[in-house]
């Protein structure tokens, strides 16, 4: 790979370039970043990338171009470069949910070029070029997107790709993704956001200081809650469907807790919580986190 083209440098295209530099995938890597915020800390960072501030000039010099800006941003994008792409251009990115995106894409993107859709499964609750790692992505998912319209050689080669920066790769088509993930994150950071504000609204209703005593499942869910907000709201609007349909699942179980607890029904709720618990073991199992307090955060 000659060069590649990052558009957006926060906290996970960043950490690309960080990766792409240590694993010495590509010969030069340019970023085109809008933020001058951004901007600004990639310099003082010194991060091993040419800042570029025309785009369409890094297009034509790059041969893998990496959309790591939120969801809402990739049309306005498109319609920038599409005069200067061409068929052997590898275009991917690495957003949260499928099935939209795919429609916008394949509503503006120029004929007889091709995008294949991938989703690194790792980023934390901070945003920024400061915050990104070189080993972000080491012994993490990382899902490529195979539907009917997928160019194969370009999929092979992004499979390599990210084996490079040291996922695990899996291929699901774009239905499967957001089926998946509006369960496995999208409902999970969705609880998060309505819990931290339930508590705003029982402190301002009780007056009571509820933050000093977050400690335990409130600090942890706040951690979560403390997400970029546009990118969530993108994946939230973009993946409505199904996260509708994981929020009626949700409101189910919690009235089956609540008609446990006001029944006192021992053996329906202890039936619950001991099922509930076999997950984090499973999660320890395949590896997806460590066997330590805290969820082994420092």
């Amino acid at each position: 790979m000659k060069n590649i083209l990052i558009i957006g440098c926060g906290l996970l295209g960043s950490s690309l370039v960080r990766s792409i530099h240590k694993k010495k995938v590509a010969k030069k890597i340019f970023v085109y970043e809008k933020s001058k915020k951004n901007i600004s800390k990639i310099k003082k960072l010194r991060l091993p990338c040419i800042i570029v501030k025309k785009i369409n000039e890094a297009v034509l010099k790059s041969n893998l171009i990496i959309f790591c800006t939120p969801m809402s941003e990739y049309k306005k994008i498109i319609l920038r470069i599409n005069k200067n792409l061409n068929s052997k251009h590898i275009i991917t990115d690495i957003g949260s949910s499928k099935l939209k995106s795919k429609e916008v894409i394949k509503k503006n993107l120029k004929k007889n070029i091709f995008w294949t859709s991938g989703h690194p499964i790792s980023g934390s609750e901070v945003s920024g070029p400061e915050y990104g790692k070189p080993d972000m992505f080491e012994n993490k998912w990382c899902i490529l997107v195979k539907d009917k319209s997928t160019n194969l050689k370009h999929l092979k080669f992004l499979n390599y790709f990210w084996k490079k920066m040291g996922s695990k790769v899996v291929i699901m088509n774009s239905e499967k993704h957001d089926k998946i993930f509006s369960i496995t994150s999208h409902l999970p950071h969705l609880i998060a956001y309505n819990l931290v504000k339930s508590a705003q609204d029982f402190e301002k209703k009780q007056k009571y200081d509820l933050i000093k005593y977050s400690a335990g499942g409130l600090r942890d869910f706040s951690r979560i809650a403390a997400s970029n907000e546009i990118m969530w709201r993108d994946i939230f609007f973009d993946n409505k469907k199904n996260v509708s349909k994981a929020i009626d699942i949700f409101i189910k179980n919690l009235n089956a807790f609540k008609r446990d607890i006001n029944s006192k029904n021992n053996k329906s709720i202890l039936k619950k919580l001991i099922q509930t618990k076999k997950v984090r073991s499973k999660i320890i199992k395949l590896k997806q986190d460590i066997n330590k307090p805290d969820f082994g955060r420092d």
